[in-house]
């Protein structure tokens, strides 16, 4: 059995790789533009990108499940090709955020039921891996890696984040125990302040970081370097904060399935400490 892994030099993807590597199973990495060195010489490597139609037919070939990166613009016919490749099984990376009460005015929430919809429609036997908050996002802070100092408007505002490695154990067990035509919310623990993930990458760092309160328009003109402008309203009509949701509607599924309490921020702190210095 072989396992395509799209977006294997991604953080999710790449944790995706390592989960399956470790469980002995046959796996292949496909990237956009994989370049030598990025990925152990004992794994498949294939060029695919998922806006490419011309790139999917190497990729396919031979494979039987598949942990994908949502992409809607070609999530319908990248099942097509897939199911004509003799694919059974799709594990798709997606958001919690279709299950929100906002999910329709949502726009990373239309992009990844879009992709779920595609997979759903094509009759595939398909998990849907729904993560929240990523801790990565954090590394956006590169001040705190040039300059050892965050600013933002909102210092108290909330997040959840998530450990990548938590959302490719989840993916993974959904691909070696054929968890199929399942939906799993992936939540971090919190909620945590953004003062308080910063105190944590402090304390991972081992040198202090410095928060700085600024005003709104100049923490907006600062995120639009970075996100797309609707997303950036949208944080900032919430005061920066990004909630859970109430557990009648999301359970964590790390518990119910890897058996251990979600990791914590402090731990991708140090797990990505190297990537502030």
């Amino acid at each position: 059995m072989t396992i395509l892994v799209t977006g294997a030099r991604g953080h999710v993807g790449a944790a995706v790789l390592d989960e399956l590597m470790a469980a002995g199973v046959r796996v292949r990495a496909s990237s956009r533009a994989p370049r030598p060195g990025d990925f152990p010489r004992d794994v498949d490597v294939v060029r695919a990108d998922l806006t490419d139609p011309t790139t999917w037919r190497d990729a396919l070939t031979g494979v039987r499940k598949i942990f994908l990166y949502a992409h809607p613009e070609t999530a319908a016919e990248f099942a097509a090709a897939a199911r004509s490749a003799g694919v059974e099984h799709v594990v798709l990376l997606s958001s919690y955020t279709v299950m929100a009460p906002d999910a329709a005015a949502n726009p990373i929430a239309l992009r990844h039921s879009a992709a779920e919809r595609a997979l759903t429609d094509a009759g595939f036997a398909r998990t849907f891996v729904r993560p929240g908050y990523f801790a990565t996002n954090s590394l956006r802070w590169q001040s705190i890696r040039t300059d050892r100092v965050l600013r933002t408007a909102f210092p108290d505002a909330t997040t959840a984040p998530v450990h990548e490695r938590d959302i490719a154990a989840v993916a993974a067990r959904a691909l070696l125990d054929d968890a199929k035509d399942a939906a799993h919310p992936v939540l971090g623990p919190g909620p945590l302040t953004i003062r308080d993930q910063v105190s944590a990458i402090a304390e991972a760092l081992g040198e202090p970081v410095r928060l700085q309160e600024v005003d709104v328009d100049t923490y907006r003109a600062d995120l639009l370097t970075q996100l797309p402008e609707p997303l950036v309203d949208l944080l900032l009509r919430a005061g920066g904060s990004v909630h859970q949701l109430p557990a009648a509607v999301a359970t964590d599924a790390v518990p119910e399935l890897l058996g251990r309490p979600a990791l914590t921020f402090a731990e991708w702190a140090r797990d990505h400490a190297d990537d502030f210095r």
